[in-house]
């Protein structure tokens, strides 16, 4: 048996799909069903023997067993329900300025080494080389930055570790 004896077939087996089932998705889905069994078991077919009647019980059959699997209760969905929800952007633009008026506000040495990490995606070897300063004082203006920048953006007021010195 061939392929096409089977597409010669598709058009009553739709019919019966969905006089048996009466939704059309849900037709559909067992016709495909019905085929795929059908072809994946081609060998149990008797060469001569009706092929419309036996893709006709093997759609009987995955129908008789449908109704007896228990099944969930399900509404059908329209694809307008199925919206992506999205993060609302209105405040992007805001929150870039406020980042950007932040950073402005912070020293010069620790701005640079922040930018080079967060935003170039250096290295702390490779920012020490390119500002000729140790590793150590790397991590440390980082950590510094950082802080001040969390306390610069949450609005908290920034202390000065200021020394009275006589």
């Amino acid at each position: 048996m061939d392929s096409s004896a089977l597409l010669a077939e598709l058009p009553r087996l739709r019919r019966y799909a969905r006089a048996l089932v009466g939704e059309r998705a849900a037709a559909d889905d067992l016709v495909q069903d019905t085929l795929e069994r059908a072809w994946s078991r081609i060998a149990q077919w008797r060469q001569g023997s009706d092929l419309r009647a036996w893709l006709f019980s093997i759609m009987h059959n995955l129908r008789v067993d449908q109704l007896r699997r228990p099944g969930l209760n399900t509404l059908p969905m329209e694809d307008e329900d199925c919206a992506v929800p999205t993060r609302a952007t209105q405040s992007d633009r805001l929150e870039l300025v406020d980042l950007d008026t932040a950073l402005a506000r912070l020293p010069e040495e620790q701005r640079a080494v922040l930018l080079l990490i967060a935003i170039e995606e250096m290295r702390y070897d490779e920012v020490a080389a390119a500002l000729g300063i140790p590793i150590g004082t790397v991590m440390s203006r980082l950590s510094r930055g950082r802080e001040r920048l969390r306390l610069i953006l949450d609005g908290r007021p920034l202390s000065t570790n200021l020394r009275v010195v006589r």
